[in-house]
């Protein structure tokens, strides 16, 4: 089988004006406007006043929502070409919202667009996806972490309603968003996975109490994008109902599984980042006489970063080309394997970067210590780490079979046994001529 790693040059063209458009029209916006609220506030002036028009040229260039099918506006790509695209998306925080892709929206307006009822899709969808509006997913509690089955948040049926009760921590962007998409237990007598549902919540619907906006480390407290809710008593119409009672976890899928890969990909585009500004400081730095790319341990750094980003770059790449083959539940060990490699990829490089720069590595005035934490955050968002090596444990120990000897299949003796009576006539006839 031929391996071929090239792209197509039709396409290559395509990344090429990317690579140029976020370099010198959209990583300004993150030198002037380099905080998260920025990007989802879309009442924020820079959004009518610079953003909109760069989203125009996007369009122009066939590149909108490429995640999302022709009839949504998008190009319907496969995993391989995202990946190559997120690549460059990476690079920038504003580049998502540019491109029309970024989370939690394009994650929300994939499950929208295939669960969603005609109705669901014109009041939610369609401002979701001309970037007029900005939305939340409202999954995880404070007290359950990853473990779904301790969730305590319940949807009641009452009439032409349900009432939303209970707690949500860490949804990102409530602040912003228009609706979020809250996950419900709609049934405690059955299993979690089987008894829990999605509803659209407009953000303004009586009795959403925010307790407080928690931020990352490095931000003051309060002045963060993710929201601590309480559900009290909210009410939403029956038709508000994502998908079919239950289906909450099926829907979930569909959405997790396409985000994690992206969020690899772009991963791949911040790591390159944080290493371009390794090598620049390595040659520009002088110190003890000679710069610090002359010195030995700094060259260590170099190589050991490369080789890290590379390797990850190409198994991103592999997942995206899985997903495209046999489809992203097929892939399940591939995505998980990503998941895994993406935080401690990105950590030690952007940790490395960090040293070589030195005490302006650590400063506010470089975007390092912010990759640093990104990294360790990216090491919770769409389940642990711990979670998916699981997985990816799991499912490839599912390929193999045990050995029923009393010593192992690869034990030395007992080849050696097998190979002398195989072939017992050679060794025999071998014998009697020497």
């Amino acid at each position: 089988m031929a391996w071929d790693f090239s792209t197509d040059p039709d396409f290559q063209e395509k990344l090429d004006w990317m690579a140029t458009f976020v370099r010198e029209e959209v990583e300004p916006l993150d030198a002037l406007f380099p905080g998260e609220h920025f990007v989802y506030d879309k009442q924020h002036p820079v959004h009518e006043g610079v953003v909109r028009g760069l989203q125009a040229e996007v369009r122009r260039q066939g590149l909108w929502a490429c995640h999302l099918g022709p009839e949504l506006g998008g190009k319907g790509y496969g995993q391989l070409k995202l990946g190559l695209m997120n690549e460059i998306l990476g690079r920038s925080n504003w580049a998502p919202a540019v491109f029309g892709c970024q989370a939690p929206d394009s994650g929300n307006a994939e499950i929208l667009a295939h669960y969603g009822t005609a109705e669901q899709k014109k009041r939610f969808l369609e401002p979701l996806l001309e970037s007029r509006i900005s939305s939340c997913y409202s999954m995880t509690e404070p007290q359950a972490g990853s473990d779904p089955g301790q969730f305590r948040c319940r949807a009641t049926r009452d009439g032409d309603d349900w009432v939303i009760q209970g707690e949500k921590w860490f949804s990102s962007c409530f602040r912003y968003a228009r609706f979020a998409i809250v996950m419900a237990v709609t049934d405690p007598d059955v299993p979690v996975y089987q008894g829990t549902s999605m509803f659209l919540v407009p953000t303004d619907t009586p009795g959403i109490n925010v307790l407080r906006h928690t931020g990352l480390g490095s931000e003051e407290e309060g002045e963060g994008n993710h929201a601590y809710v309480h559900y009290d008593d909210v009410r939403v119409p029956v038709d508000h109902l994502l998908g079919g009672e239950g289906q909450a976890f099926v829907i979930a899928q569909t959405r997790l599984g396409g985000g994690r890969i992206h969020h690899a990909m772009r991963t791949v585009g911040a790591v390159r980042r944080a290493f371009d500004m390794m090598c620049e400081r390595a040659l520009s730095r002088v110190t003890q006489g000679e710069p610090l790319s002359k010195k030995q341990m700094v060259q260590e750094m170099i190589a050991d970063s490369w080789i890290e980003l590379h390797q990850f770059r190409l198994q991103v790449l592999h997942a995206a080309w899985t997903i495209d083959q046999v489809g992203g539940a097929e892939a399940r060990t591939e995505i998980a394997g990503v998941k895994v490699a993406l935080p401690k990829v990105f950590r030690d490089v952007a940790t490395r970067a960090i040293q070589v720069h030195g005490s302006i590595g650590v400063s506010n005035e470089m975007p390092l210590t912010g990759m640093v934490l990104g990294a360790l955050s990216l090491g919770l968002a769409d389940g642990p780490t711990e979670v998916h090596k699981l997985t990816v444990a799991r499912r490839i120990l599912k390929q193999y079979e045990p050995h029923e000897g009393l010593f192992p299949r690869e034990h030395l003796p007992t080849r050696r046994a097998a190979a002398r009576a195989k072939l017992a006539d050679f060794l025999e006839h071998a014998a009697a001529n020497t």
